[in-house]
């Protein structure tokens, strides 16, 4: 029934953020707008969620609500939901992904909340009303919920961006109450039985509805009025039951039968109820106002009103206890055969079926492992009763790999000893037998060592690692290429972390062809990763990169969607062609990667991105803006079995001292506690070689010999280690700041033979930036060898590059007061097609502070036009040439 008053309030709504409907049950909240969203979204893409007790786990209820936005608008959700997948996901990064993709959607967005009553998580709430605060103008958010939500109400009432509807407003007025008794649902009372109702139900939507169903078909209408309390609660659960028991047997078998269903759909219902006709039924029941709450605008989907729900839940128990756990098996294989092993498992354990839980759980498993769904599968886990799990040791050595690819210990150790005592008491019996098929028995004890190997590697134990990967290879089949690559993955680890970079990439190239013979396709772009990192170590940039396009081409090949990993290749690349001083091109890869996404991208890809930028950042003279973006990256970092060889903390200490900001990169070595006469290991180098660079910056600054002595010292250990162990990026690197600490303390001609032993490895591969980012006292030793008759091509080739082509502090020298890292970001946005709520979006400001920021532009710029700023911004080169997003 239209009802014109309310459904105008909800049409303000597009002039505000947040629309919110709040009353008690039975006030006809999400009737209203599902009756509103019909008439008045026309070419708006609607989004509906409807909520349960389960969706306070914050993971689970951030999943429900991004699928049903991926379900509604093209090519939005695929990112977010795929960071939510990843262990620890970073919820603020999950939501700036799906504030990205929704801002990208053409067209209008309506996402609606039903029943949020039911959500009490604190972390659910605060996490709503971030995104709130960001929401592009093109999405707004309805909520119908019971009670007030604990979001920014009053922040939003002051700002006029909340809409409210409440209790008071959806109460039938007496000519609605007239309208639905008579013409909805056909009654024609006389005017003084209308006004009594009215008057009982004070305006109460379900008290009026029950009771105009009870009416249907009695003579004695002035004595049931006269009877009816609406203001009484327990009325509800009487006039529900009257209701059932007034139905044809084979409408009351229908809901009876359906009521273990969470939705409701023509085909489910088939199956559940056990004969053909549930979308008409579906249909009827709509038509005559029978608790029925459309779930979409085409009708297909359903479910019962709460109330109603409770009430033929309780019955279906009370009457027919024994069909309960039928019910849920029909629905459980129903699910299954839809590909849907959440729904499957929910119903199975609902029916008090844990062993089919367990059944579908192990089903599961291979694809959701292969979709990098780990998140999922420690779901299903933990909601399997320890019993089913010790009796079940796929499940035991399986739980133990789900916390394992979490980056933890606690719990493995239970799983593993129980998957063992089973492999134990098997070996024991001979022949093998029914009840423990050889098949098993043998993936069971793979994945049990490699699950050891995993664990050994976490806790660092390095011989642990190898033993355990080793005995994997002795066990394993031929044809077992997932265990097979896993445990050669284990082994390249090993060796990477001992710092044997040759034997880590025999290893890692091993892991790369079995995942690929296994069809983990994403995981195999994570090798490509590995080696490509051991590559650069080792200097080769050219075999980095060609592991980087491979990587491409094998995800162009195999999966038609953009797969997992393609983004981080992305990245690979454009630290490759930073290296190589191909700024546009690095910046090119960098744009690819953003636009595919962090569902294109692994775990690692969010904070690599951020590391990548920030040093491109700081190769275009701006440190501020790097260190800003390390800061992030730090915050977005998220740990996997990868030695952390290049921390972020000792990168941002680098980029500390490009800033001159000495005393605190010092704070950073002291915190760390690194010394220049520390034991020398492969996993702290990075960490050494940055302490060496802090000292001689420190030399620089204040004249300090010790700082020099320890410095050089340092540095020509670290040398020696990198080169005997083969290293030659290391070695690169670490011969450019011995040649600068030389050169420091007078010994010209030392520093030019460190110097010349870093040209030689640098030049075949193209390495620039590692001379180019040391500044001027890098050139000045480069003219110096130049002079003396060196015959290095690339010294050349190195003098004539920018060291920070027209985007750097250089072109700043021209203003009377430079522009601040913050300022040059706000300043790039005025460059491009963004406005000032678009601005404020991208940085995370408010809209006031990008404001400030821009006037302060303007100020510094001499101008006061957005235009003008970009002009003379360009005639500064403070904007980079870059490809346009």
């Amino acid at each position: 029934m239209a009802r014109a008053r309310l459904t105008e309030r909800l049409d303000r709504g597009d002039e505000a953020v947040l629309t919110l409907i709040s009353a008690p049950a039975g006030f006809g909240k999400t009737t209203l707008v599902t009756e509103w969203l019909a008439v008045a979204a026309p070419g708006r893409s609607i989004a509906w969620l409807s909520l349960d007790e389960r969706d306070n786990d914050p993971v689970v209820f951030w999943t429900y609500l991004v699928s049903a936005l991926q379900t509604a608008v093209d090519r939005v959700g695929n990112g977010a939901l795929a960071v939510l997948q990843e262990p620890h996901a970073a919820m603020d990064e999950v939501l700036a992904t799906l504030v990205n993709e929704l801002d990208a959607a053409s067209g209008d967005v309506v996402l609606v909340l039903d029943d949020y009553h039911v959500i009490a998580t604190r972390e659910v709430h605060d996490r709503l009303a971030f995104l709130l605060e960001r929401l592009p103008p093109n999405v707004h958010l309805v909520i119908a919920t019971r009670a007030d939500p604990a979001l920014p109400l009053a922040r939003l009432r002051a700002r006029g961006q909340l809409v409210e509807v409440r209790a008071a407003d959806l109460r039938f007025t007496a000519d609605e109450a007239a309208a639905y008794l008579n013409e909805a649902m056909g009654l024609a009372l006389p005017p003084e039985h209308v006004a009594a109702l009215d008057a009982r139900t004070e305006g109460w939507i379900a008290a009026l509805q029950l009771a105009a169903l009870s009416m249907q078909g009695r003579d004695d209408l002035a004595a049931f009025i006269a009877g009816f309390a609406g203001d009484d609660r327990y009325i509800v659960d009487y006039l529900v039951e009257e209701v059932l028991q007034r139905q044809p047997e084979v409408v009351r078998d229908f809901l009876l039968s359906t009521a273990v269903l969470s939705r409701l759909s023509g085909p489910l219902c088939d199956v559940v109820v056990g004969r053909d006709g549930g979308a008409a039924m579906l249909e009827d029941l709509d038509r005559a106002n029978l608790f029925l709450v459309p779930l979409d605008d085409r009708r297909h989907w359903y479910r019962y009103h709460h109330l109603f729900a409770d009430v033929l839940h309780a019955r279906l128990l009370a009457e027919q206890p024994e069909r309960v756990p039928v019910l849920h098996r029909r629905a459980s294989e129903w699910w299954a055969r839809d590909e849907e092993p959440g729904e499957a498992i929910r119903h199975a354990l609902a029916g008090g079926d844990p062993e089919r839980a367990a059944e579908l759980v192990e089903l599961a498993m291979p694809a959701a492992r292969q979709n990098r769904q780990e998140t999922t599968l420690r779901h299903w886990f933990k909601q399997l009763p320890e019993h089913v799990l010790r009796d079940r040791p796929v499940l035991r050595a399986g739980y133990a790999g789900a916390i394992l690819v979490h980056g933890e210990v606690d719990g493995v150790e239970e799983h593993l000893r129980d998957a063992e005592r089973w492999l134990e008491a098997v070996g024991s019996r001979e022949p093998v037998g029914a009840s423990a098929d050889e098949a098993v028995v043998r993936v069971v004890r793979s994945q049990v060592a490699v699950y050891r190997a995993a664990q050994a590697r976490l806790t660092g134990d390095l011989q642990g690692t190898v033993t355990h990967a080793e005995r994997v290879l002795e066990l394993a089949g031929d044809d077992e290429h997932l265990v097979r690559g896993s445990a050669a993955g284990l082994l390249g680890l090993a060796h990477w972390t001992s710092g044997d970079l040759d034997a880590a990439h025999r290893w890692w190239n091993e892991s790369r062809a079995q995942l690929h013979r296994a069809g983990h396709h994403s995981d195999t772009l994570g090798v490509s990763i590995a080696l490509a990192d051991i590559d650069l170590a080792r200097g080769r940039l050219r075999d980095a990169r060609t592991t980087y396009e491979a990587g491409l081409t094998t995800a162009a090949r195999h999966d038609p969607r953009v797969l997992r990993g393609v983004a981080d290749m992305h990245v690979g690349l454009s630290e490759l062609f930073l290296e190589r001083n191909e700024l546009e091109a690095a910046h090119e890869h960098l744009a690819l990667s953003d636009h595919l996404g962090d569902g294109a991208g692994l775990p690692q890809n969010r904070h690599r991105s951020r590391i990548a930028m920030a040093r491109l950042r700081a190769a275009e003279g701006d440190p501020d803006a790097a260190v800003s973006l390390l800061d992030e990256a730090e915050r977005l970092y998220v740990g996997d079995m990868f030695p952390d060889v290049r921390p972020i903390p000792a990168v941002r200490a680098r980029m500390w001292v490009a800033q001159h900001r000495v005393g605190e990169a010092l704070g950073w070595a002291r915190e760390r506690g690194l010394s220049p006469d520390d034991a020398l290991s492969y996993l702290r180098e990075f960490e050494h070689a940055t302490l060496a660079r802090i000292l001689l910056a420190q030399h620089e600054h204040s004249g300090d010999p010790t700082s020099l002595v320890q410095a050089t010292g340092l540095l020509e250990r670290l040398v020696e280690a990198a080169g005997a162990g083969r290293r030659r990026g290391s070695v690169i690197q670490l011969s450019v700041h011995l040649a600068l600490a030389r050169q420091a303390g007078g010994d010209v001609p030392a520093a030019l033979a460190s110097l010349d032993r870093a040209l030689t490895l640098a030049a075949p591969e193209g390495h620039v930036r590692v001379f180019l980012d040391e500044g001027q006292a890098m050139a000045s030793l480069l003219r110096t060898l130049e002079t003396g008759g060196g015959t290095h091509a690339h010294v050349r080739r190195l003098l004539d590059a920018d060291p920070a082509p027209d985007r750097g502090p250089l072109a700043q020298q021209h203003l009377i007061e430079p522009l601040s890292g913050r300022e040059l970001e706000v300043l790039r946005l005025l460059g491009t097609d963004l406005d000032g709520p678009g601005i404020a979006r991208e940085l995370y400001l408010s809209l006031n502070t990008v404001r400030t920021h821009t006037r302060n532009v303007y100020a510094k710029l001499g101008v006061n036009s957005r235009r003008a700023a970009v002009r003379r911004a360009g005639e500064l080169g403070l904007l980079p040439r870059r490809p346009q997003r």
